[in-house]
């Protein structure tokens, strides 16, 4: 019997130890997308709007005021 608990616990805690590490690239993944939706609809900013000119392009479609 303690030969069998020597065989299945190294299983169980790899087990374990590799769904804990597949949910948290899971969790970061689902964290990038839903930041660069925040991002582009300028809900959330990183302070560097420079590099993707979002901000500035909203704020020349206010100014140019198309119709």
């Amino acid at each position: 019997m303690a030969f069998f608990f020597t065989l299945v616990r190294p299983m169980v805690r790899k087990f374990f130890s590799s769904l804990i590490s597949s949910l948290s690239l899971i969790v970061a993944g689902i964290w990038l997308v839903i930041r660069i939706i925040l991002e582009y609809f300028g809900f959330i900013s990183d302070g560097n709007d420079r590099t993707t000119g979002i901000k500035d392009l909203r704020e020349e479609y206010k100014k140019a005021n198309y119709r």
